[in-house]
């Protein structure tokens, strides 16, 4: 996504089953009955001995991986809903990698919890839990020339952002004139449902992690430097931080 100039902006905020198998089965079977779906589970057809699901942890022990009720099936994750009057169309799931999906895994990053982190050759986004976990999401990521790495802070939100694109983009791209002084925030805006903007030092760096109504570019370096993700994913993940919130990209 391209380079942005900075606006002043309000802030908005299956014989034998593992342990950890059986545990996200159970875990499926609370988010089902959380989303109010009638479905019923005969536990004693998993045939899993009871001593195999251990609900404490000792030692050495890794907590068991944590449930989320936002990380669900695609089907609901990915469904389209209607949010500040605009109705995002469903994501056509089955035709990305189920690796991009939103999911839980053990956090591979070492950071503390509530930092985002953005493994660039990856092409993953991480935002760290207490606990060891962290939830996963596939983002696309700049195109070569365009990176930008470092630490730094999510100075603010915004919902379905208005996107100005920088005079240097207008100069290679000349049919963006008619945006110099902004294009409204909408189901076309290429910032998508939510923008979080990086700040460095106190700095605007211009880059944002959003939303992108072009969910085939997740996975991809295309943009011109910002994070982009799934417009259901970013704001999942907009919903979750709260206040100024430590960013790594690397």
């Amino acid at each position: 996504m391209s380079k942005l100039v900075s606006q002043p902006v309000s802030q908005e905020f299956p014989e034998t089953i593992s342990s950890r198998a059986a545990l996200l089965g159970l875990g499926s079977a609370a988010i089902l009955a959380g989303t109010g779906c009638s479905r019923s589970f005969d536990m004693a057809a998993l045939e899993v001995p009871a001593y195999q699901v251990d609900d404490m942890t000792t030692g050495s022990i890794r907590p068991k991986i944590s449930v989320d009720r936002q990380v669900t099936s695609p089907e609901l994750m990915y469904a389209s809903f209607t949010d500040e009057n605009f109705t995002l169309p469903e994501v056509p799931f089955k035709k990305i990698e189920p690796k991009w999906h939103r999911q839980v895994v053990v956090d591979p990053t070492g950071e503390a919890p509530g930092t985002i982190v953005v493994k660039l050759q990856e092409r993953f986004l991480y935002y760290v839990q207490p606990g060891g976990d962290a939830l996963r999401y596939g983002v696309g990521i700049g195109k070569e020339g365009f990176l930008w790495s470092g630490r730094a802070n999510i100075q603010y939100g915004k919902k379905w952002p208005t996107w100005t694109p920088p005079p240097e983009m207008i100069a290679r791209k000349p049919e963006l004139e008619k945006w110099r002084d902004g294009r409204p925030g909408g189901l076309e805006n290429p910032l998508g449902a939510r923008a979080l903007y990086i700040f460095k030092d106190g700095a605007d760096t211009g880059f944002r992690v959003h939303g992108s109504p072009e969910w085939w570019t997740i996975g991809q370096a295309m943009s011109s430097g910002c994070v982009r993700m799934i417009n259901q994913d970013v704001i999942d993940l907009y919903n979750r931080v709260n206040g100024k919130t430590p960013i790594v990209v690397g």
